[in-house]
């Protein structure tokens, strides 16, 4: 795991540790549905903060017989089992509970204690949320942000982005729904806040695990890399054509890629076994990420039809 995701992980941690203490201290003291959601909210957060590290770590772990390939999707498992706390401790939990207050409603006491500490939380997330996008704007480039969230291979970044901008709207939420309860006396106003807080974390729960399971099943390097790819093959005056190309990503850092490619018919065994050579190193140059590289020398048939490009030459 890159320093800036964990940078990003451990700042959603700290904050959203200190945030569901002061939640549930004021659910103790308002009674207040909405703040209760949120400190549900808040502890779904910083377990989930702990999986993406726990999934980090076991992420490095070296290959085994059983496992040759690694443990890279490691990262993609723990940030999907994310997205289902998103959405059963938090999301669901929000729902019940406003539900049954608007069946059973209680009147909020000293909803300022309970503004006071929303307002506080709100700080705490902006900082979490502001680190996050900081560490978002490096690598996303151009992109918006939506398209970096559907298209990159990083697992962390998007969970803490949605689950902070999460944070920061349930708190919003949270804060109105008392305050009108407050305001007119009518507690359904709050419970009302907690049916949308879990309204809310449930949408962004289903996005979150929609990606992580393209992750896992496995997904293509990027136009890019491909681009890079296929750049790197052409460079290399030995081959002729791409005649497959199959690339899959098995953590954000590590790519398979698999090719089938037809070499100069003239070149003798040991050419071509340098020829293999070269083709890998100069991919490896142009995309770190291929740390794993399968070269099968073959000649195009009539039934097939070679990957884009054509031809090489």
């Amino acid at each position: 795991m890159q320093e800036g995701n964990r940078k990003a992980i451990v700042a959603a941690l700290v904050a959203n540790a200190g945030i569901a203490v002061a939640k549930f201290g004021g659910f103790a003291v308002t009674g207040a549905a909405s703040m209760l959601a949120e400190g549900v909210h808040s502890v779904a957060d910083t377990c989930n903060q702990a999986l993406l590290l726990w999934g980090g770590a076991a992420a490095k772990r070296a290959p085994t017989d059983d496992h040759p390939f690694g443990f890279a999707r490691e990262r993609y498992f723990w940030s999907f089992v994310v997205a289902l706390v998103i959405f059963a401790l938090g999301g669901l939990f929000a729902m019940y509970e406003g539900i049954h207050k608007v069946l059973d409603p209680h009147e909020v006491e000293n909803a300022e204690v309970a503004a006071g500490i929303l307002g506080l939380a709100i700080v705490l997330e902006t900082f979490s949320f502001r680190t996050a996008v900081r560490e978002g704007r490096r690598r996303k480039g151009s992109r918006s942000w939506w398209v970096f969230i559907r298209d990159t291979k990083n697992p962390e970044l998007p969970v803490v982005l949605l689950e902070d901008l999460g944070a920061l709207l349930g708190l919003v939420i949270a804060l109105v729904g008392v305050g009108l309860a407050a305001w007119t006396g009518d507690a359904r106003y709050d419970a009302a806040g907690s049916i949308a807080i879990g309204v809310l974390l449930g949408i962004f729960a289903v996005v979150l695990a929609l990606e992580m399971r393209s992750l896992l099943i496995g997904e293509a390097a990027s136009p890019l890399d491909r681009a890079a790819i296929r750049a790197a093959i052409a460079a290399t005056s030995c081959v002729d054509r791409i005649i497959h190309m199959r690339t899959q990503h098995f953590g954000p850092d590590e790519l398979l890629v698999a090719l089938k490619l037809q070499f100069d018919r003239a070149l003798s065994v040991e050419e071509l076994a340098r020829g293999i050579d070269e083709v890998e190193g100069r991919i490896r140059e142009s995309v770190p990420a291929a740390v794993l590289i399968f070269i099968e020398p073959d000649i195009l048939r009539e039934d097939e039809h070679p990957a884009p490009p054509p031809a090489l030459s």
